[in-house]
């Protein structure tokens, strides 16, 4: 009778385990904190999913989150809730296996949560993101319409950051750290023209949705988006410089669809919203947003020919042509929008260029001198530059096949006119040289 119980009590036994084991499902091992401009994120990274449930309450504020058959395996002491709505973090176990975590705010939240699936620098995560709460300031159409010798805007967006971290190369060197370095250098060299102001759409390390990233854009009342990026690929060999425009119809190569399906897919961190035309009647919504699209996108492709063409004085070039790719960032209906790959940050050379101060610079400086050529001959009415057209003073860098016959052309001017607006001697031209173009 007794060996005959035996096998249950075995099954007994490995069922216990089993239901321990199943009612601590997974345990937090880490926690982490980013402020934005806008809201502040917490993330939890955690060992599998969790089922949880949230509310707030008031007198005091709090938000709560109750996360099922989970285990704390870290501390909060070490978040820094300097800048935050969050005055502090405490928890405690109910009913044995469920963890609460209450974050004590000091002002009024609109609190998002959402789960996040293992991709490959991260496992699980829960992310909790507190949006402030601001009074909105509206301007008239007047207002907008009226204003006139305004400087041009361009938004500056350094891709990535916060819970995405992009691109991984070789010592670790991390895509969002390189090009917010590279951005907030073209910002200054904006910022240091007259007829141009410089606005970073990613100031410091945190996540911004793409359709977030165009919507700051249109906050600054930007007259053009460059979104800059350092991409890598399965083949360390990889190696160039790009630029983008968006494509309606597609990529333009089987390297572009696989470069925009990578960036698109990190917006599911954000849930992006989708552009609204609701106050439209169907139709002419569907005009006004084509009308609009083609005239931003032909604006896109016509800046990108004088960025790329700087871009290849100081990078090796991975096309010679600006490409078109369905990136998300880029779909903004009425701001021409460039993106720009830096280089290959896969690549171990390209690598070492990226994470050096003076090629970061001379990467800015590229963007900036294709940005202000393209303006120089198409400036925007009503601004600085527009009634200043006359007297300014526009800059060609030579890159690899350039002539002076074909530069003449390019800007509606002569050979004999360029020698003579450079005191130059002779045709002769070599890369990296920046000549001046006569104003007519």
């Amino acid at each position: 009778m007794v060996t005959s119980m035996r096998p249950l009590v075995r099954v007994t036994a490995l069922l216990t385990l089993f239901l321990a084991d199943s009612l601590l499902a997974a345990d937090i091992d880490s926690v982490r904190l980013w402020r934005a401009p806008d809201h502040t994120r917490l993330v939890f990274d955690l060992s599998s999913a969790v089922e949880y449930e949230k509310f707030a309450l008031e007198n005091p504020r709090r938000f709560v989150l109750d996360l099922k058959n989970t285990e704390l395996k870290t501390s909060f002491k070490n978040l820094d809730l300097s800048n935050t709505p969050i005055a502090n973090v405490r928890y405690g176990v109910r009913y044995k296996t469920n963890l609460r975590v209450v974050l004590e705010l000091k002002r009024s939240v609109t609190p998002k949560s959402f789960s996040l699936k293992p991709n490959e620098q991260h496992s699980h995560r829960l992310v909790v993101d507190l949006f402030d709460k601001k009074e909105v300031v509206s301007r008239s159409v007047e207002e907008v319409v009226t204003q006139k010798n305004r400087k041009i805007v361009i938004a500056i967006d350094a891709g990535h950051g916060g819970e995405d971290p992009g691109a991984l190369g070789p010592g670790r060197v991390r895509e969002k750290v390189v090009v917010l370095q590279i951005a907030k250098r073209i910002e200054s060299l904006f910022d240091n023209n007259p007829h141009f102001d410089g606005e970073l759409v990613r100031s410091g390390d945190y996540y911004l949705a793409h359709r977030k990233r165009s919507q700051i854009a249109h906050e600054k009342r930007a007259d053009f988006f460059v979104s800059i990026h350092a991409d890598a690929f399965t083949d360390p060999r990889a190696n160039g410089a790009s630029v983008y425009a968006l494509s309606t119809q597609g990529a333009t190569s089987e390297a572009a669809r696989y470069l925009a399906s990578k960036e698109n897919r990190a917006d599911l961190i954000g849930g992006a919203s989708s552009l609204s035309l609701d106050d439209k009647e169907p139709l002419l919504a569907t005009v006004l947003l084509d009308l609009s699209m083609n005239a931003t996108l032909a604006s896109s492709l016509d800046a990108g020919k004088y960025v790329l063409s700087n871009m290849g004085a100081v990078a090796r070039l991975h096309k010679k042509q600006v490409e078109q790719a369905g990136f998300l960032v880029l779909k903004s209906p009425d701001i021409p929008s460039l993106l720009i790959e830096t280089g290959f940050i896969s690549n171990p050379k390209e690598a070492r260029q990226l994470s050096s101060g003076k090629y970061q610079q001379k990467i800015a400086e590229a963007v900036f001198d294709g940005l202000v050529q393209y303006y120089a001959k198409n400036p925007p009415v009503g601004t600085l530059m527009a009634l200043n057209a006359g007297s300014l003073q526009r800059s060609h860098t030579i890159v690899r096949g350039d002539t002076l016959s074909e530069i003449a052309v390019r800007y509606n001017t002569s050979v004999s006119k360029i020698l003579r607006h450079n005191k130059m001697t002779s045709s002769s031209i070599q890369v990296g040289q920046k000549i001046l173009i006569p104003s007519s």
